[in-house]
């Protein structure tokens, strides 16, 4: 049985792929809206070493991020603090099954993991 948790803190038509991907194939899936629940430390650096560092998780195509000081910052030691106060910071959806992350819509991706 293959975990899936999906990160999610707005309705964008990724996220509403991720949801209705997993939902056709009839997986399970845990939803964190990270407007309601922001991740915890170690949460947030699974999930950046998952996707290649926490630069990676940052929305820097989103208006209101690039207006934030964080969306400049390049190392995760500064980035950590302010995406754990300010969640939405980050893009959506995060999708995570066991170790493995990726960041938007990523159904080959997907695919390999129910394989698997």
């Amino acid at each position: 049985m293959v975990n899936i948790q999906l990160y999610v803190s707005k309705k964008n038509f990724d996220t509403q792929k991720a949801e209705r991907f997993f939902k056709e194939r009839r997986i399970a899936v845990q939803l964190f809206d990270l407007k309601k629940r922001a991740p915890g430390e170690r949460e947030l650096q699974n999930l950046a070493r998952g996707a290649g560092g926490l630069n990676q998780l940052i929305d820097r195509d989103d208006p209101k991020v690039r207006e934030h000081p964080a969306c400049y910052f390049d190392r995760d030691d500064e980035l950590l603090p302010a995406v754990m106060e300010q969640p939405w910071l980050l893009k959506s959806p995060i999708v995570r099954c066991g170790r493995e992350v990726t960041v938007g819509c990523c159904p080959e991706i997907w695919k390999k993991w129910l394989e698997g």
